[in-house]
């Protein structure tokens, strides 16, 4: 299965002018006083999401002082993403600019976003794909050439190892070593933990009191910073200009033809590198759960790398005819959406769904509840891999799976990450088959993305 089996179409919203009776969404039960639903969103985030579409199709939240619409079926949310009415914003985009900025491609809006794909697109367009192939096998297969027979894997800090390594290889030529992947794996905890509270609990000035998580949160996000300017520093110390994305980013010109900032560059840079590295190292490391707890599944694939390479290295050029291994990523990717929850707000009155949606209103959606839910899957909670093939696919409704989102705020590196996801799956299949080991915990950690909390898995080899 491809993410691009279940096409979208684009059910529209329509002017209020034409629309003069519009309902005001019901109210989410369950508020309390001055935190209203952010307590529940704290205490048990994916359950009371995933509860939200008994009540309405857009329900109203309450989080601190400020009202939030909740979409909660996949036809709306398809229209949401794909409506010029609504833009990237709101409480997740507003708790992420202590990251990300306001400059990069991921929060920018209007024509500097339409400006910034642009310049970015070309290194994820699917001819460009094959350039990165020995990059990528070389990393999958480094990644297992570590593990040696019987031991414990750290699976938080390998997946992270992997994941970035071959972004900063790929796109930034960079020799990213362990140490600064190791870094980065740890400030992004602590950032997206942080991040994750200031949005369900918007306490404003309480996060600037040093208390020990606000102090761990301010010492991450500094690192984190200090890490991409050492990135852009060495490349412009260094005088190369390699054909890739920050040679791209450093030579880029605005609207009006002159250099791009050094604010929108190192907002480029954290865009590439760590959302990217986030979403695609909580995917392997979902997939490395999903390998030992599905043991038939882990033999499947291994039996199916065996027969397309005929017993060879896995490698690139390998990856579309592994249909189970690719539909294996698919299927953990449904039931462990590295990115949870999104969040639009609308830039004029208008509707959706029937529902009177005021401008400079917030809304939420849940990837996770929309792709678990019972009215779009057959046993929904059943790991099922084949639920992807051709014949089953097209029963799905559409948006009720789009990992990687849909209209002009589509991921632009999907095939990218979708690669190197299939051709890890791969190579660490061919190889080893894995055991729960004592201590582990894979249970989900909520932050702005889910991951476990501290898998640790034994690699046996078949």
């Amino acid at each position: 299965m491809t993410l691009e089996s279940v096409k979208p179409e684009a059910p529209g919203t329509r002017d209020t002018s034409e629309a003069p009776e519009l309902r005001l969404p019901p109210l989410a039960g369950g508020a309390v006083p001055v935190l209203g639903h952010g307590l529940k969103l704290v205490r048990d985030p994916l359950a009371f999401m995933s509860a939200l579409r008994e009540h309405g199709d857009i329900v109203r939240l309450r989080l601190g002082p400020k009202t939030v619409y909740a979409v909660t079926t996949p036809a709306l949310t398809g229209a949401l993403a794909l409506s010029p009415d609504f833009k990237i914003d709101g409480p997740l985009w507003e708790s992420l600019e202590g990251l990300l900025g306001k400059e990069g491609v991921a929060t920018a809006n209007g024509p500097r976003h339409r400006r910034q794909r642009r310049t970015i697109q070309p290194a994820f367009r699917l001819d460009a794909i094959p350039d990165y192939g020995p990059v990528m096998e070389e990393e999958a297969h480094a990644l297992t050439g570590r593990w040696k027979p019987g031991e414990t894997i750290d699976c938080t800090s390998e997946s992270f190892r992997v994941a970035v390594r071959i972004a900063a290889r790929c796109l930034l030529r960079g020799d990213c070593m362990d140490e600064r992947a190791e870094r980065l794996s740890i400030d992004l905890a602590a950032v997206f933990r942080g991040m994750y509270r200031r949005m369900v609990m918007p306490l404003g000035p309480l996060y600037r009191l040093p208390f020990p998580a606000n102090r761990e949160f301010n010492r991450a996000l500094a690192d984190l910073h200090l890490l991409v300017d050492e990135i852009v520093a060495e490349r412009r110390a260094s005088g190369q200009k390699p054909d890739d994305l920050l040679t791209a980013l450093l030579e880029a010109k605005d609207d009006n033809g002159d250099p791009i900032g050094e604010q929108e560059i190192h907002d480029q840079v954290v865009a590439i590198l760590t959302p990217g590295s986030e979403t695609v190292a909580s995917t392997i490391m979902w997939l490395l759960q999903v390998l030992a707890e599905h043991p038939e599944h882990a033999e499947k694939v291994r039996t199916e790398v065996e027969s397309v390479t005929g017993g060879r290295p896995v490698g690139f050029e390998h990856v579309r005819a592994l249909r189970h291994t690719n539909n294996v990523v698919v299927e953990a990717m449904r039931l462990r959406p590295a990115v949870w929850i999104l969040t639009r707000r609308a830039v004029t009155d208008t509707e959706l769904g029937g529902y009177r949606i005021p401008a400079g209103a917030d809304i939420v959606y849940s990837p996770y509840a929309i792709q678990r839910d019972g009215r779009s899957y057959a046993r929904h909670l059943d790991f099922d891999p084949d639920r992807w093939l051709p014949e089953r696919a097209k029963d799905v409704p559409k948006y009720a799976m789009s990992p990687f989102s849909v209209g002009n705020r589509k991921c632009p590196s999907d095939h990218f990450s979708m690669t190197q996801l299939s051709l890890i799956t791969a190579a660490i299949s061919a190889k080893y088959r894995f055991e729960q080991v004592d201590g582990s915990n894979d249970s989900t950690r909520v932050g702005i993305t889910l991951r476990p909390h501290d898998l640790r898995l034994r690699a046996m080899p078949w």
